[in-house]
């Protein structure tokens, strides 16, 4: 009987058998190391990704807290604030008071006061505001009937840094700050029927002026609006 080929393969030399097998192992273990070698691989690669993501992820917390600390660091200090209805008749160094009437009428006043500080006036009033160019007196007297006070300034004097100083010490509203030609002083603060004339943005009494006449309950009618009205040239 001749022995077939899986007869030869069961009945061969032991020890070509065993390199045979011997070999299948290696092969076996070579691709387990293989594999293991790429599990590692991919392990290690995903490991660096989530360091790389944790990096980007801490770096990017940090710019956002970076930029929230900065915002309130550097943010431009909110306006005073002053309590309307406040005046209690305190007496102020420096400050002047008049006796206005006050009546609507159209066309030009002669006013006593430069600024003028109350007096008749135009029906309707200039809107509070920032202003770049000198206002009409009789719209902004108007305001002053409202309760606005009028900060007027001479430009020559006062600008750059001085006037940003001096917008920086104002209230969000019911204020006129403006230009005005020929002051005698480089700044005068006006309100209905009293006025105060000042060297420069740093002296202490703006604030006191503004506690104790701004939205004043003794002004011909407290609690009018300072907005609906006339905008002048230069508003900001």
């Amino acid at each position: 009987m001749t022995p077939t080929p899986d007869d030869k393969r069961a009945s061969g030399n032991p020890a070509t058998q065993a390199k045979i097998a011997q070999t299948v192992k290696q092969q076996r273990e070579q691709k387990r190391q293989e594999k293991l070698a790429e599990y590692q691989k991919q392990l290690a690669k995903r490991r660096r990704s989530k360091i790389v993501w944790w990096a980007v992820g801490g770096v990017a917390a940090v710019t956002v807290i970076g930029v929230v600390v900065a915002s309130i660091v550097f943010a431009p200090a909110p306006p005073p604030t002053f309590e309307a209805n406040g005046s209690t008749g305190r007496e102020i160094e420096g400050v002047e008071t008049f006796e206005n009437e006050t009546t609507h009428v159209e066309g030009e006043v002669d006013y006593a006061q430069s600024p003028p500080a109350g007096g008749p006036h135009n029906a309707y009033w200039l809107n509070c505001a920032v202003y770049s160019e000198p206002q009409v007196n009789e719209n902004a007297v108007h305001s002053l009937e409202h309760g606005a006070i009028w900060v007027t300034y001479d430009a020559a004097a006062v600008n750059g840094e001085e006037l940003d100083a001096l917008k920086a010490q104002l209230p969000s509203s019911y204020v006129i700050l403006s230009p005005y030609e020929g002051l005698d002083s480089p700044i005068v603060l006006s309100g209905w029927n009293s006025q105060l004339k000042l060297d420069s943005a740093d002296d202490p009494r703006i604030a006191e002026f503004f506690t104790e006449y701004w939205r004043s309950q003794n002004v011909p009618e407290p609690g009018a609006l300072c907005s609906g009205a006339v905008d002048g040239p230069g508003k900001q």
